[in-house]
């Protein structure tokens, strides 16, 4: 499977980018990564970016561990680079990049923030992954696109997103949910819990759960995919020396939908993925 490069957020988290851990390394290194740094900038008591045309940006390493569903196959653990740029119309982080939209002013406290989003994932695999794997046809890695809003409020940040598979491979499309809030302690330590869902349709889960015709054998019967729920939860954290130096952490847990636990190919009930790393602000 394909090595990914996530970027840590070091101003705001995409509330909506999870539970994809149940479909690819890629999108459960994005999701405990881009969120982790998020509140560096509300830590440092600095303007919100969107406010101001210059540009911001990070560098850093992490440490991620991950366990995929498919059957016999290795944790997965690896060093990856980490990079963030953000300005008022754009925000990188690792494989996707968000253009920003206009917000909506509901409030004082509240506001309706759009964007629409383009990332690269790596949810593919090769027969040569794991022994289930053999004789199966590759899976191919793809870009998803789509839109996004997020509630922003002084009790629970609340995010959706809609995303379809514009590379083709799949052809499906993914809605995520999600809910989070965050605690600060003092003027260097946050901690953000967080739960959400995801739903991919049954195109998605048969192109990455489902086993064809041509595919079968004797302990991988035929598998066609139906659409599913998974469902999330965890936590991020960040401890902010000073302005420029973070250390970083996370954990989460994906609970895998009965449509991907019922695929010949899968023998987990859940996945996990824990993070830790560093960043340096500019």
């Amino acid at each position: 499977m394909s090595v990914i490069y996530p970027l840590i957020s070091i101003s705001r988290p995409p509330l909506v980018s999870i539970s994809q851990a149940s479909v690819s390394r890629m999108a459960a290194v994005s999701v405990l990564a881009v969120g982790l740094c998020t509140s560096a900038t509300a830590l440092a008591q600095e303007p919100n970016d969107a406010e101001s045309s210059s540009t911001t940006w990070g560098l850093g390493l992490g440490a991620m561990s991950e366990q995929e569903p498919y059957t016999g196959i290795d944790r997965d653990n690896q060093l990856l680079p980490l990079l963030e740029v953000e300005n008022r119309y754009i925000h990188l982080f690792g494989p996707q990049i968000e253009f920003k939209l206009p917000s909506l002013d509901i409030s004082d406290s509240q506001a309706l923030d759009f964007g629409i989003v383009v990332q690269y994932d790596g949810s593919g695999y090769e027969e040569g992954d794991a022994d289930i794997l053999d004789g199966m046809s590759e899976r191919k890695d793809g870009f998803w696109a789509g839109g996004k809003v997020e509630w922003d409020n002084d009790f629970v940040e609340v995010g959706a997103e809609w995303l379809a598979d514009v590379s083709g491979n799949s052809k499906g499309q993914r809605i995520n949910v999600g809910l989070e809030r965050t605690w600060h302690f003092g003027d260097h330590f946050l901690l953000t819990p967080h739960v959400g869902a995801s739903w991919q349709d049954d195109k998605t889960i048969d192109y990455y759960f489902g086993v064809r015709d041509d595919e079968v054998r004797i302990d991988r019967p035929a598998y066609a995919g139906e659409s599913a729920i998974d469902v999330e939860a965890g936590v991020r954290g960040a401890y902010m020396f000073d302005k420029h130096h973070s250390v970083l952490m996370g954990v989460e847990v994906t609970r895998l939908a009965d449509e991907i636990k019922d695929s010949p190919l899968v023998d987990r009930s859940t996945t996990n993925s824990v993070f830790l790393g560093y960043v340096y602000r500019f």
